[in-house]
């Protein structure tokens, strides 16, 4: 039996497949188990992307890459396992069945992390014989390079666990981001709903199109946010006075009507239909492994610039690079 941590996926989709590539080119021996019959073809595929895009991330040598072992079983997958992370399709009673099954399967004192990106960890905990052991891991996509992971306990999740947690994923290069109060939908998609759902009424509404609305973001504040985020580029937009200031000047435009933000446009035939044509005319033309490749890319090359200036996820990089070569 292998002496190296073992990491078990539950379900190999695009965010499975991603944590697969994240844990083991840092090293870790992965079991997989999806019974899906494309589920090995739609992870090696996310492999290949992983291997080319995350050692280009750091200055030092990756560690030796693990194990990949498929399992024709969850119980086999599971049984000593150190993390378990399920990744199955939001639909609370299916998480809860699978929740069941790994707990009846995988040592007591494993972390088991759900990738939910809605479900709180109360609800996943309900009917489980240890609630404590279970938590919230949402991550970003593509997970082997977005670093962000929305870490949620719930009022009965064991504390030490969630230390050991954080710790797992800042030693795989990750930024966990404890979520101190449950809440539907944690904290980043609250904010991205947000902005899809202006993005549909734009569209909805004869303003915009695909292209256009996603020009504004990529060519305009998009570029600010990834190194900014929201509030310290509005703090600078403040200018010396600062945040006090910004919100003086332009805290009364919120109660102005320019969102749409708790209605939803009708998802009607006719408007998936003109999303749907608009987005084919945007990037129809590239295949999505196309798509991957150039957005893992020019992800890279903005988290790379930020090493130069010590900020954001280029602190978060550089203090990985300096793990790295104390384990090398």
């Amino acid at each position: 039996m292998s002496t190296n941590k073992i990491a078990a996926i539950i379900g190999g989709g695009v965010i499975g497949g991603g944590w697969v590539a994240r844990f083991l080119l840092h090293g870790w021996d992965v079991k997989v188990f999806d019974p899906a019959p494309d589920a090995q073809r739609k992870i090696n595929a996310v492999l290949d992307n992983a291997r080319v895009s995350l050692p280009r991330l750091s200055d030092v040598a990756m560690p030796a890459e693990g194990k990949l072992t498929f399992c024709d079983s969850l119980a086999a997958a599971v049984a000593d396992a150190q993390w378990v992370q399920e990744s199955v399709p939001e639909r609370l009673d299916s998480k809860h069945q699978v929740m069941s099954a790994i707990q009846a399967a995988c040592p007591a004192d494993a972390i088991l992390a759900s990738s939910t990106s809605g479900f709180m960890p109360s609800e996943l905990q309900q009917g489980a014989v240890r609630p404590e052991q279970i938590m919230v891991a949402h991550p970003f996509n593509p997970v082997y390079l977005l670093p962000l992971v929305e870490l949620v306990p719930s009022a009965v999740t064991d504390m030490a666990l969630l230390d050991k947690a954080k710790n797992i994923l800042t030693a795989i290069g990750m930024k966990p981001l404890h979520v101190r109060k449950e809440i539907d939908a944690h904290i980043a998609d609250r904010l991205l709903e947000a902005v899809w759902r202006e993005g549909l009424w734009l569209i909805n509404d004869g303003v915009a199109t695909t292209q256009e609305i996603d020009d504004a973001i990529r060519f305009g504040f998009g570029l600010r946010w990834a190194q900014m985020g929201l509030f310290e580029t509005y703090r600078v937009a403040g200018g010396e006075a600062g945040m006090a200031h910004f919100i003086a000047q332009f805290g009364p435009c919120l109660k102005w009507p320019w969102t749409k933000l708790m209605d939803v446009p009708e998802l009607t035939d006719k408007l998936v239909q003109t999303i749907a044509e608009q987005s084919d005319a945007q990037s129809g033309m590239y295949s999505i492994r196309q798509l991957e490749r150039i957005r893992d890319s020019n992800l890279v090359g903005i988290m790379r610039a930020q090493k130069q200036t010590q900020w954001g996820v280029g602190e978060l990089l550089n203090a990985h690079d300096k793990r790295l070569q104390q384990l090398g």
